[in-house]
């Protein structure tokens, strides 16, 4: 049986190629098929139905023909993972809802200073194949916390990364199933409470039964798909306006196009000097500290991330590791040089199409999305005309057509929206809807196994019950999922306000808890085990310590931490005045909202909490050096270790974590 199982694994290995083949070009016949039937009349609201379902139908099959009962392919795939195939499946993990349908919405909303995501988000992957990815492939690990209970010695330093593992992945899952939950509520028509549930369920049979061997092969097919649907649409457009098919080359016609119609906009009274940030000038939503702290706490906590570490334990050998990092950096470039591009072409057609637009003329794909909660017009919903109408009324002098200031869009919106903006057929709304879902369940599958995995097989196996047999850890691993999944939906559906920072803050957690202990693990021959667990509570502890006290401790942090008021990156200006707010009755408030004069507006250094790691880590960093060089330095044997992972070629070091 072993034999046929592997014999059945080499055949389908290699025949890879053309098996992702026939996909490609099943989906893109799909894609046709669903453009012709749209032109002879079948309503749009079927094929957003049959966008989501065959896909989600597609990812499910994949799942159950991937189920596995071995320890090995479930954890790791079998570490036979081909490098080309890892990398795509490492992109589709890693493009994220944040990324499909957030980053080119910040980007638009942000202009210049978004690019602070796209730098810091691809260039981690430069640090993952230089200090941590070949290495802990080498090592021979199953999680991230296995490394760190080998390299560290015992159960306390694999707690603490088990710990540091779910408070960076939980809010970022959630982040994802809220991203489905978006795209099933808008395309089905469902209520955004039943759509995150909806979401899960395509979550779920993608992972619970193949674990990462399913997610893997799932993954491949997933960026096929959110690849397709992210280029096409501004491909067309490109085409459309520029006459050339290849948006990144008219991009820049697109910003002069941008910038003349700001100017336009202000002459003509439909954009106020105070809501127009110009697309192209930096430093306006963060100040230069911020700016670059974004982008090394993106670079650095993607380095950090266990799930995209994960990824790299499950390629044949050490040398594959490092190639697979180079093809995931490909096809994530793909995507990230195409964002800036999406955003100007977005930001050029809401422009142009809707500002300007007399308020009895407004299309009627606004009220989609306004029946959400995420356009509004004049400070209300844009649920229909009427409504518009009447809140606009309601403004003192205003004109009766759509200004710059009056029209407020969620920025998870722009991408889903913008065929629908550009007047495009539906069809390829819905593509770019099966695409943004294509991202959300991939990184969702990714974070959820990464989450279940460690608390399977490092807190159950490897800290309660080490004689567990193959059976029964698998039981408990699909439980967990289970258990997981349904509490990270139950928090997407009560729409958390700042759900989105958190996936930010996901990346600085997870900078300032692993990256310092994973560093000097493999490239510090005398980190001692009591440095790194120091150096990881007191840097993890201080990131953690500066999101809360920020957020939802304010009045704390001013009154007992010494924390000042942020400033506005354009002005210089306090952001709030402190003694006047302090005065309030509510200054003191615990787990106040966003809509607290000091959440989020307090800090020390002018720091934004999303760069918290910018604090973190260098602490992490300087408490793991202190307390080794004051401790005995490490064994002989674990300093032969250390030398034998960072050699590129020889045995794996856990020669048994592969069998």
């Amino acid at each position: 049986m072993a034999t046929q199982a592997s014999t059945g694994g080499s055949d389908f290995l290699s025949n890879l190629g053309r098996i992702y083949g026939f996909y490609t070009g099943g989906f893109v016949a799909f894609v046709l098929l669903l453009a012709a039937l749209e032109m002879i009349g079948v309503p749009n609201k079927v094929l957003g139905y049959l966008f989501v379902f065959f896909t989600l139908a597609v990812y499910a099959i994949i799942g159950v023909l991937s189920r596995t009962a071995q320890v090995s392919e479930y954890y790791v795939a079998g570490r036979s993972v081909p490098a080309f195939y890892n990398g795509m499946a490492t992109g589709a993990d890693w493009m994220s809802a944040a990324s499909f349908v957030g980053m080119a919405g910040t980007l638009f909303l942000l202009g210049y200073d978004g690019l602070a995501w796209v730098l810091g988000w691809t260039g981690g992957f430069v640090l993952v194949s230089i200090l941590i990815g070949p290495y802990l492939r080498k090592f021979g690990a199953y999680t991230v916390p296995d490394f760190l209970s080998f390299r560290y010695g015992g159960n306390f330093a694999r707690g603490l990364g088990v710990i540091v593992l779910v408070a960076c992945s939980f809010t970022y899952v959630t982040a994802q199933i809220y991203g489905t939950g978006i795209i099933a509520s808008r395309f089905l028509g469902m209520q955004f409470e039943l759509a995150v549930f909806a979401g899960l369920v395509g979550i779920l049979v993608c992972s619970m039964l193949g674990g990462m061997r399913a997610v893997t092969w799932t993954q491949v097919a997933q960026y096929i798909v959110l690849i397709i649907a992210y280029l096409t649409p501004i491909v067309i457009l490109s085409t459309k306006i520029y006459g050339i098919p290849i948006p990144q080359l008219t991009y820049g016609h697109a910003i002069a196009a941008i910038t003349a119609r700001e100017q336009e906009m202000l002459a003509n009274g439909l954009a106020a000097a105070a809501s127009l940030k110009p697309h192209i000038q930096p430093f306006l939503s963060y100040s230069p500290l911020n700016f670059f702290a974004i982008i090394l706490c993106m670079m650095v906590g993607t380095a950090s991330l266990p799930h995209i570490l994960m990824r790299y334990f499950t390629t044949p050998s050490v040398r594959e590791a490092r190639q697979s990092v180079a093809w995931s950096l490909l096809f994530i470039f793909l995507l990230y040089f195409s964002a800036p591009a999406y955003a100007a072409f977005s930001k050029l057609e809401v422009y142009t199409n809707i500002i300007g637009r007399d308020l009895s003329a407004i299309r009627p794909w606004l009220f989609s999305w306004g029946e959400l909660g995420l356009i509004q017009i004049c400070g209300k919903n844009a649920v229909n005309i009427d409504a518009v109408i009447a809140a606009c009324k309601a403004v003192a002098g205003h004109p009766g057509v759509v200004r710059l200031q009056d029209f407020v869009i969620n920025t998870d919106v722009i991408v889903l929206s913008t065929p629908e903006i550009a007047g495009l057929p539906y069809v390829i709304s819905g593509l770019v809807a099966a695409g943004g879902l294509a991202a959300a369940l991939s990184t969702a599958d990714g974070l959820l196994l990464a989450i279940a995995n460690a608390l399977s097989h490092d807190v159950y196996y490897k800290m309660i019950d080490p004689n567990a047999p193959t059976a029964r850890r698998l039981i408990i691993a699909r439980v967990l999922l289970l258990a997981v999944a349904v509490i990270a939906a139950a928090t997407a559906a009560t729409k958390p306000g700042d759900i989105l920072a958190m996936v930010g803050w996901a990346f600085s957690l997870a900078m300032a808890g692993n990256f310092p202990a994973l560093v000097m693990g493999v490239w510090w021959k005398r980190t001692t085990s009591a440095g790194a667990v120091c150096g990881i509570i007191a840097g993890f502890g201080l990131c953690l310590f500066y999101l809360v006290t920020t957020r939802y401790f304010p009045g704390a942090g001013v009154q007992y931490f010494g924390m000042t008021s942020l400033l506005n990156p354009a002005t210089g200006a306090p952001l709030v005045d402190i003694v006047k707010a302090m005065a309030l009755p509510n200054a003191m408030e615990s787990w106040p909202t966003l809509a607290h004069p000091l959440a989020n507006k307090v800090g020390w250094f002018n720091l934004n909490n999303i760069a918290c790691g910018l604090l973190g880590a260098p602490f992490g960093f300087a408490v793991i050096i202190i307390v080794s060089l004051l401790g005995r330095a490490p064994s002989r044997e674990m300093q032969a270790y250390v030398d034998e992972i960072r050699k590129p070629r020889g045995r794996t070091v856990l020669e048994e974590k592969t069998t």
